[in-house]
């Protein structure tokens, strides 16, 4: 009788609000034998896989990780050889600084079927939950995903003499513990120093919070109101619409209790 072969779903578990996970991922979920989750995985979602199902955790926060890329590695391996259907599931897209294409390449290697199946990344998800667009006319018509985390031994620098004159707007991944040099190192390349600035601290999430500022001050007010991660930054012009829809927003709250109160 030939050994039942196993498989592997690296799913995107989108960027924290469990009710955006597209439908074939949460189906993975509530198949999986196995479930190999990150630290910003929603609870929620694990309540979702069968009650039998294996639950283990490889998380990695700023300089303290649970479980090594190797070990996670060796993991879905030892897994799927079993026979069984393993969920590797990431917060946001797996391919955008989650590593899924190193877990792909591992388990093509080994001869493991896999797929992967995509998630709402936190630059799109964290923004649109700020009231934030990427992109507007008339203000940017181009946007980038820049991860400030790079691994030691990653020759190349982030080329920010690039990217602060050719992209209108920059979503910049885990780059709270530098965003006072970040700020700088755009400004000395030419952005001017009063573009906006928002930080969005676990976006989609409950606990969302958002603020604002430009390239000179945004560091000094993440200090103040002692911003924590996972916090996304967005640099550019479109930062100025959620200001917009904000004030539009209060302005028709206003009239709404004027009417209340004469009516």
């Amino acid at each position: 009788m030939s050994k039942v072969q196993g498989m592997v779903s690296i799913v995107g578990a989108g960027p924290g609000d469990p009710e955006l996970i597209t439908v074939k991922a949460l189906k993975r979920i509530q198949q999986a034998d196995v479930i190999v989750y990150d630290r910003l995985v929603s609870e929620e979602l694990l309540l979702e896989a069968r009650p039998d199902a294996r639950r283990i955790y490889c998380g990695k926060a700023p300089g303290l990780h649970h479980m090594s890329q190797q070990a996670i590695h060796r993991t879905l391996l030892q897994q799927a050889s079993l026979g069984l259907h393993v969920v590797r599931l990431k917060g946001g897209d797996p391919l955008v600084f989650g590593r899924g294409g190193e877990e792909a390449l591992f388990l093509e290697q080994h001869g493991i079927r896999y797929e992967i199946i995509p998630g709402v990344t936190a630059s799109i998800g964290a923004a649109a939950g700020a009231d934030i667009p990427l992109t507007h006319r008339g203000i940017a018509t181009s946007f980038a995903c820049i991860t400030a985390s790079q691994s030691a031994d990653n020759p190349n620098p982030i080329r920010w003499d690039l990217l602060a004159s050719s992209v209108d707007t920059l979503a910049i991944y885990m780059g709270v513990s530098q965003l006072d040099s970040i700020c700088r190192e755009l400004v000395q390349h030419g952005r001017p120093a009063i573009t906006p600035v928002a930080l969005i601290e676990n976006g989609t999430t409950t606990a969302q919070r958002v603020l604002t500022g430009t390239l000179t001050d945004i560091a000094a007010i993440a200090v103040q109101e002692e911003l924590r991660n996972p916090a996304l930054i967005i640099v550019g012009e479109v930062v100025r619409v959620r200001e917009q829809l904000m004030a539009m927003r209060e302005q028709a709250e206003m009239q709404m209790g004027l009417q209340e109160r004469i009516g």
